[in-house]
């Protein structure tokens, strides 16, 4: 595997359950604690997955899935919300930020686990 994904999310135990869940799957796992320190990561990881907190201080994941979506070399950059906002319009929030899926907290593993590797699926990745 190898592929690179971006935990971002403010909760430290969230980042670090994540962490080990993902390495252990073979992933090469970056993070980032914040909306501004994500935006900046994706830029010089250039990572395949990003998985995505909503409720942050500063820059929520609904703006930083939005600048992501909008940015004119990584727009292509597959977005995962991970986040305990679990209602309808939480969720219709989210694609409408353009991301590629959701999962809700407490993560299902398995779940999780099927959305990571169904959006990272070469069919589905651009060319």
């Amino acid at each position: 595997m190898g592929e690179k994904i971006l935990v971002v999310d403010d909760n430290r135990d969230n980042v670090d359950i994540l962490r080990a869940f993902l390495e252990s799957r073979g992933f090469v796992v970056s993070e980032a604690p914040d909306g501004r320190t994500a935006l900046a990561r994706v830029e010089e990881v250039r990572p395949d997955l990003v998985l995505l907190d909503v409720m942050m201080p500063g820059m929520d994941g609904w703006e930083v899935c939005r600048t992501i979506k909008n940015h004119p070399e990584l727009g292509a950059t597959k977005v995962v919300m991970v986040t305990a906002k679990g209602g309808f319009e939480d969720k219709f929030e989210g694609l409408r930020s353009g991301a590629d899926d959701y999962v809700v907290k407490p993560v299902d593993f398995k779940d999780l686990e099927m959305k990571v590797q169904r959006n990272l699926r070469p069919s589905e990745r651009p060319a």
